[in-house]
């Protein structure tokens, strides 16, 4: 499987009825770097495990939009838009943030991250910028 397509796999994964997806796709020497409107996070593996944690408990549903997966070398780069349905309110759909990501693939999984995000506002034009361009 190329890294492109394990990245790809792991972004259509259930990730809140999937209790295996973290072992399966993220390698145990995880790192993630990301920076967000918060400052800059560096999570490893159980940092993940208890971020995907805590995403079970707040939302009903997850899913994401995909405009560019583009591999090059072993490093997959990827833009998408996060959207949640909560459990108080599981009919309304929500954007949430905008991320960019590039993550290189070691031994089969996810082991180097480096992301970017951006809350998402209601004037975001994501009619136009998050057609697929190149997935």
């Amino acid at each position: 499987m190329t890294a492109k397509e394990i990245v790809k796999n792991f972004y259509k994964t259930d990730l809140l009825g999937d209790d295996l997806a973290l072992d399966k796709y993220f390698h145990k020497d995880l790192v993630l770097i990301w920076n967000s409107a918060d400052g800059l996070t560096i999570m490893h593996f159980d940092d993940i495990a208890g971020f995907f944690s805590e995403i079970r408990r707040t939302y009903a549903d997850t899913r994401i939009e995909v405009s560019h997966l583009l591999e090059d070398d072993g490093h997959v780069s990827m833009r998408y838009k996060y959207y949640v349905k909560t459990i108080e309110n599981p009919d309304e759909e929500l954007g949430i943030a905008h991320f960019m990501v590039i993550w290189e693939v070691k031994d089969g999984k996810l082991y180097r991250g480096y992301q970017i995000s951006q809350p998402a506002t209601d004037k975001d034009d994501t009619q136009e910028s998050y057609h697929r361009v190149k997935v």
